[in-house]
């Protein structure tokens, strides 16, 4: 990266080919003032997380998004932290894409327990077209049902963003995971620019950009705040950010790394809320394992999405009813859609 006279710097930024990262002389959050918001003391921090936040949304208002796994396993990619790569011996089976009438029952299901967005995770590097054509009537489907429609299906090719826009897509996930200078630890199947790609097509279809990445896989705060400059200087910024915190899967290679201090997760998901004041910041993989009082203080620190549903892909997710009472506890209102009205959660 280059500073506005041209003088070199040391961040590692990789801008894709595409437009949608700005330039590195318009960097908005240059590394180092990230880091010094990951370094302030943490009352001090969440105290400006909250201020940003309620700038930008309702103090209590929570959104609930419910993921499903419409392809599972049998993934040619080796990314590190995922029991789907078809390398690792997980213990999770390769099966075929779900039939719709399965997907439009899931959807129901989570539209009636008050999840908005519904989400159609695939474990492809990339889907082909025949893939697609169903994935397409799906989105077609739930989105008829009054859900916000999202899916995940890896690195996307020339002219798929615009067919999956067609059929009424509103967002697209594909993470960055983490900081470029760690990326090629975690996965060499793709590189970094692939995902960045990727991002370029769906912002330029039209599509809503969800992007943000995994903490916890042996990372420095430093290359946590590097994953946040990637995320927060794309122009624009992803319109919902997911933080995941590893969950360790047996027979994957990061199984067995240090755990990551939850209060690290909360400065995480602080630092997100301010350098992206209007995304939703989605609490996302790794929630069973964080107890009410950790999540209470994401939620204090900016987040307002949870992935809500007993199970994220392959991996366990709290259930509702936890779900319901928490929130409830906390005096959080979920948001509505259609009208954007909030209606008061019941234990």
């Amino acid at each position: 990266m280059t500073t506005q006279n041209g003088s070199a710097q040391t961040l590692a930024f990789h801008p894709p080919r595409s437009s949608t990262v700005m330039p590195a002389a318009a960097l908005t959050w240059p590394l180092a003032q990230i880091v010094d918001l990951f370094n302030l003391p943490f009352n001090e921090l969440l105290f400006r997380a909250q201020q940003v936040h309620r700038e930008h949304f309702p103090e209590a208002e929570v959104e609930l998004a419910t993921l499903i796994s419409i392809k599972t396993g049998g993934c040619a990619e080796d990314c590190g932290y995922c029991p789907q790569a078809a390398r690792y011996d997980t213990g999770v089976k390769a099966q075929k894409m779900l039939p719709l009438d399965e997907v439009l029952n899931a959807a129901k299901a989570a539209r009636d327990q008050g999840a908005t967005r519904f989400c159609m995770g695939a474990a492809w590097r990339e889907p082909k077209d025949r893939d697609l054509e169903q994935v397409e009537e799906m989105v077609r489907e739930v989105k008829a049902l009054g859900l916000e429609t999202c899916a995940t299906l890896g690195m996307l090719g020339a002219g798929q963003a615009e067919r999956l826009k067609v059929a009424g897509l509103d967002y697209y996930n594909h993470n960055l995971d983490t900081a470029p200078e760690l990326y090629g630890d975690i996965i060499t199947t793709r590189d970094y620019e692939n995902r960045l790609d990727t991002l370029g097509r769906v912002r330029n279809a039209g599509i809503k950009v969800c992007s943000g990445g995994i903490v916890g896989m042996g990372e420095s705060r430093e290359q946590r705040a590097g994953l946040i400059a990637q995320l927060a200087n794309l122009d624009p910024y992803p319109d919902s950010v997911p933080v995941n915190n590893l969950v360790q899967v047996k027979g994957t290679p990061l199984f067995g790394t240090e755990p990551l201090d939850l209060l690290e997760f909360v400065r995480t998901v602080a630092v997100a809320r301010i350098t992206m004041p209007t995304a939703r910041v989605r609490l996302s993989a790794g929630r069973r394992e964080m107890g009410e009082a950790i999540q209470a203080m994401c939620f204090l620190a900016g987040a307002n999405s949870i992935f809500y549903g007993d199970k994220l892909l392959t991996t366990g997710n709290p259930d509702v009813e936890a779900d319901r009472q928490l929130l409830s506890k906390l005096g959080l209102r979920t948001r509505q859609t259609t009208t954007d009205a909030r209606c008061e959660l019941t234990p």
